[in-house]
């Protein structure tokens, strides 16, 4: 079994997927990177929410999710754990997706959807504990991995902060629709 290891500046810089893994450095974050990562989110979004059509941020936002199955799961394998705290392009993805689908440029109902999303990304309340727990206890390191594989850890890192955005949009959604 492959020692673990602490990401840091250099390593992170050291491939692609590491830099996209680790959010762009907001995962090397000393104190909660998840919540940096998703904070990282909130202000790309805003960025290229300004200016990109609402179809042109799905295909990017698409694109992203696949790429994170990549990304993801190669970062896990390099430190050597199914999901280091410091991988948040999964909250990055999962936030991105959020604040499209609720559509809301109104800043109280981006908090309020922050907020949410990242008590059920960190609580993971069930069905989200249960869906991590799997993919955690079926995560086995090897030296050497296939693309499948890698694919398939990415994913069980991924689902559950998707899981928690599915969640969240539905409670925006129905108090946004009880309050109008």
């Amino acid at each position: 079994m492959k020692a673990t290891r602490r990401p840091s500046l250099n390593w992170m810089l050291g491939s692609v997927h590491r830099v996209f893994g680790i959010g762009f450095g907001s995962g090397l974050a000393p104190i909660a990177p998840g919540t940096a990562g998703t904070l990282l989110a909130w202000a790309l979004f805003l960025i290229l929410n300004a200016v990109l059509s609402t179809t042109s941020m799905f295909v990017l936002l698409s694109i992203g999710t696949l790429y994170g199955l990549w990304a993801c799961g190669q970062c896990g394998h390099d430190l050597g754990r199914p999901d280091d705290g410091s991988i948040v392009w999964d909250e990055i993805i999962a936030f991105a997706w959020i604040l499209l689908l609720i559509g809301s440029n109104n800043l109280w109902v981006q908090v309020i959807a922050f907020l949410i999303f990242r008590f059920f990304d960190a609580a993971k309340p069930w069905p989200i504990n249960r869906v991590d727990q799997y993919f955690k206890k079926n995560w086995v390191h090897q030296e050497r991995i296939n693309p499948s594989q890698i694919i398939k850890h990415g994913f069980g890192i991924m689902i559950d902060d998707l899981i928690a955005a599915f969640f969240t949009i539905l409670i925006v959604m129905l108090g946004i629709h009880w309050l109008i």
